[in-house]
């Protein structure tokens, strides 16, 4: 019998009420297909504090499975590949490689006769040595995806893909929300937060690690020339309950993932590359602030001491740290004349598509596909940035304090910025438009025409096109 709806599955490593990056895109695009009249499903991993098996309509299948193939997978794993191999949907998506609900099934794609869809989301140990074995396998595994789907047209996951000959992909951007953003601006932010009326707020939003540039914007703003405006400073993060960047050091929850990286350098490379690798490690867990002191500390104390000297100076220039909740930082972002983003490692930020919703400013080192959010949403300037031998973008507090300086004397331009963010958002970036692209990629893949998939396809207008 024929069906105006299709089943779909997705798997992903985490989900709401989890918080993150990979969280928000699924929840969204889960939602949003509910609401387009679709039967959602989610695998994703047990938590106590998720009292329901169905959310605001998506229904969740919930694995008590952990890790991934280089680190070790653990749990009921092969539930979790008889769910996927035996479950009844028309389409199935997986999100992010180097994570249990992708590891898992690898060995098991053969059996998986549904048509099936891959987000890599980034290859972020594409370049780690003990990932070495994997990233070999990859492209095998590539190839038996019906579609793989990018966020940016130039990073290392799709340049992966077209190294190998993989063609069957296609680009969707990320976005932001439109029931957040699409509300007016309270007047009375400023008032709650000790703000100036006329002081020029510079924001940024990110968890509290070294990793999302806290340090490096704070200490940008400290030497800024504000052209004798007031200036505040809102760094906005959560403390993050696991340290997401062990695998750069030898602490912490994840030191089996340094034991393991070690034996895979020693046995490809010998002992005197070892060596090296661990001098180099110390080091950068050093300057990252992962000495073993400072794992209780996601704010290193650095941080806090440039804070504290900001806020010396007097009421004209003044530097918080918060954990907002959800409604009053979409406030943050509607209240503040300029975002800076300084973060070392990212994909395809979320905070820069948020930015262009509330119309507000950004300016970022080149980060990720930042260039290409830049471009696409006319609503921010990137910093050129050199980058260390781990891949990570290293800022430069005094490049971004002149260039943050330049923009604060440019009014002109922050309005035209601010403009066209938000109209290009509006046309293009909201997640009820994006949700669109990937239907209509789900109803290709569950009913796939004759012949095979041609050139990268890229589902997102230029933005000359948006702006006609």
């Amino acid at each position: 019998m024929r069906r105006d709806y299709l089943r779909i599955l997705f798997a992903c490593e985490s989900y709401h009420p989890s918080i993150g990056g990979v969280q928000e895109v699924m929840r969204q695009l889960a939602e949003r297909l509910v609401e387009r009249g679709h039967q959602v499903t989610v695998a994703t991993s047990f938590l106590p504090e998720r009292k329901s098996n169905e959310l605001n309509g998506v229904r969740l299948a919930e694995f008590k499975v952990s890790g991934n193939l280089v680190w070790g997978l653990h749990g009921d794993v092969e539930a979790y590949r008889r769910y996927v191999i035996e479950s009844d949907y028309d389409v199935f998506m997986v999100k992010a490689a180097q994570q249990w609900t992708f590891d898992a099934l690898i060995a098991v794609l053969d059996r998986i006769c549904k048509p099936k869809i891959f987000i890599p989301c980034g290859f972020s140990g594409l370049y780690e040595p003990a990932y070495a074995d994997y990233f070999r396998q990859m492209p095998e595994a590539m190839r038996k995806f019906d579609r793989l789907i990018f966020y940016a047209m130039d990073y290392r996951d799709i340049n992966f893909a077209r190294e190998n000959g993989i063609t069957n992909c296609t680009v969707i951007p990320n976005g932001a929300n439109e029931h957040e953003f699409c509300v007016g601006r309270d007047p009375a932010f400023r008032e709650r937060h000790a703000i100036l009326p006329e002081a020029f707020v510079v924001l940024t939003v990110g968890s509290l690690t070294r990793l999302k540039g806290h340090l490096e914007v704070a200490q940008a703003f400290e030497r800024c020339e504000f052209k004798g405006r007031p200036a505040f400073l809102l760094l906005n993060g959560n403390v993050p309950r696991t340290a997401s960047l062990a695998r750069y050091g030898l602490f912490g929850q994840r030191l089996k993932q340094g034991w393991v990286t070690a034996r895979s350098i020693y046995r490809s490379e010998g002992v005197a590359r070892l060596s090296k690798w661990i001098l180099r490690t110390l080091l950068v867990s050093a300057r990252l602030g992962w000495e073993p002191r400072a794992l209780g500390n996601m704010v290193p104390e650095i941080l806090e001491d440039v804070v504290e000297r900001i806020n010396a100076r007097g009421a004209e220039r003044r530097a918080v740290v918060k954990d907002l909740p959800r409604a009053e930082l979409v406030q943050a972002f509607l209240n503040s004349d300029l975002f800076v983003f300084a973060s070392k490692v990212e994909y395809s930020p979320l905070v820069l598509y948020e930015a262009a919703a509330a119309g507000l400013p950004f300016l970022s080192v080149s980060v990720g596909n930042v260039e290409e959010i830049a471009r696409w949403t006319g609503g921010g300037v990137v910093l050129p940035s050199s980058k260390d031998e781990y891949g990570l973008t290293q800022a430069d507090p005094v490049v971004l304090a002149r260039e943050m300086g330049r923009l604060v004397g440019s009014p002109g331009e922050l309005a035209r910025l601010a403009k066209d963010a938000r109209r290009n958002w509006e046309a293009q970036f909201g997640w009820d438009k994006i949700v669109v692209h990937y239907e209509r990629v789900f109803n290709e893949c569950a009913a796939p025409a004759s012949g095979e998939a041609g050139a990268i396809e890229m589902l997102v207008p230029t933005q000359e096109r948006v702006r006609q």
